[in-house]
């Protein structure tokens, strides 16, 4: 597959230097010379891996283009990189990955940068490509099965032989779900070697030279340092769903109240810090894997410190019970614990209570509020690995309450 890009410029020769560095990697390339003429072509193209843009253009400037780009459904999935001769500052930086941007490059344009991170969206349009193709024949193969079985009410040889494939198509479907997650799990671990050396060489420039650095210059290494901290943080938390992902099922009765013991200790700091009170009721023996539930509690009380007020000392208490949950096939039910952990915290509106635990969710401002929306992503992992369910209930600036069950035995 021969990826397109769009490359927009209103200067012939910075759109001439651009294809020249990326001609020999085998792109097509659809040129404009505006940001209208941009948009002319998105109207009948949609196919791009990537749109490289200038931002000083005359009329429509670089973010103008891109927001007009992106108010377009079947366009917000073609990412955006700014090529621009200036340094916006961070207001203007900000403005740009607003509207859609993903990333910035700055003139005079390094060939190999240019090429590296071309090639990292390009790759990335390839497999999201090969999904949709993957995506499309399973969809058919299932039309396909459904019509038969549709047909064919009346043969129970044939309904057997139908089911054998669906199983088939099922299990092929979880091999993908295992090689995604190995997948994720690869990417993250190889991104911590040069991560490691981004962080180790900034702060031997910053200590080296802290003399004959100006203020400007010991600025610029502090922000290396905090993005390459919050990637690394990031990286750890892909790399600990990845890790949920492919556990195996291990359960062993176990005392919930050591397994959150152990949890608030390595919370120890920021409780100290916000003066918390943790109220904790007595909780049962039951089947679960310990490695996984300390991460559970750890998030779900770390989440209800970190979303605290700022004017009122947070107050977070943990209880449980244990019940049988109804049975719609009339059957003996099994019993099942649960664990309420409530907080008295900003909360947020019960209309996202279902959102917070998709992957990279956040509700609140990052800068406010650190963190990489992965936490309540890992919990609800963890929770379906024990056959359990989670969920929450908030009201704005009253609080929330994340409730989890879990079954008492497991089979």
């Amino acid at each position: 597959m021969q990826s397109k890009i769009l490359l927009v410029d209103d200067r012939e020769d910075s759109l001439f230097s651009m294809e020249t560095i990326l001609e020999p990697d085998g792109y097509r390339f659809v040129k404009a010379g505006s940001g209208r003429q941009a948009l002319k072509i998105l109207l009948n193209e949609y196919d791009f891996a990537l749109i490289l843009m200038d931002v000083k253009m005359p009329n429509l400037n670089g973010f103008e283009t891109a927001a007009l780009i992106y108010e377009r459904e079947r366009l917000r999935h073609i990412p955006i990189i700014f090529i621009t001769a200036n340094n916006y500052g961070e207001e203007n930086v900000f403005k740009g990955y607003r509207t859609g941007a993903v990333d910035y490059i700055y003139k005079p344009v390094n060939p190999d940068l240019l090429r590296a991170k071309v090639a990292v969206f390009t790759d990335l349009h390839r497999k999201n490509h090969q999904l949709m193709v993957q995506e499309q024949k399973l969809k058919a193969i299932n039309k396909s099965l459904e019509n038969e079985i549709n047909e064919r009410k009346t043969s129970e040889e044939m309904v057997k032989q139908l089911n054998r494939q669906l199983l088939d198509n099922i299990s092929l479907l979880e091999v993908a779900n295992r090689e995604l997650d190995r997948f994720a799990f690869m990417a993250s671990h190889d991104l911590q070697e040069p991560l490691r050396k981004i962080r180790t060489f900034s702060d031997l420039l910053a200590m080296k030279f802290k003399e004959a650095l100006d203020g400007d210059a010991k600025a610029y290494i502090q922000r290396i340092q905090n993005a390459a901290e919050r990637m690394q943080t990031l990286i750890k938390d892909i790399l600990a769903f990845s890790r949920v992902s492919n556990e195996k099922e291990y359960f062993v009765n176990s005392d919930l109240n050591l397994l959150i013991r152990e949890a608030l200790a390595d919370l120890e700091v920021p409780i100290q810090e916000k003066k918390a009170e943790i109220m904790i009721e007595q909780l049962p023996f039951i089947d679960v894997n310990p490695g996984l539930i300390r991460p559970l509690f750890f998030n779900l009380i770390g989440n209800a410190l970190k979303y605290s007020k700022k004017e009122e000392l947070p107050v977070i208490h943990v209880r449980s019970e244990i019940g049988k949950k109804p049975s719609e096939d009339g059957q003996p039910s099994p019993e099942y614990c649960t664990i309420t952990i409530e907080d008295n915290g900003i909360g947020f509106d019960q209309v996202y209570a279902d959102q917070v635990f998709e992957m990279f969710r956040r509700l609140h401002v990052s800068k406010e509020f650190e963190g990489t929306g992965i936490g309540l992503a890992l919990c609800k992992k963890i929770v379906e690995k024990h056959n359990g369910t989670i969920s929450a209930r908030s009201i704005l600036d009253k609080g929330s309450m994340f409730t989890v069950s879990l079954p008492v035995r497991q089979g």
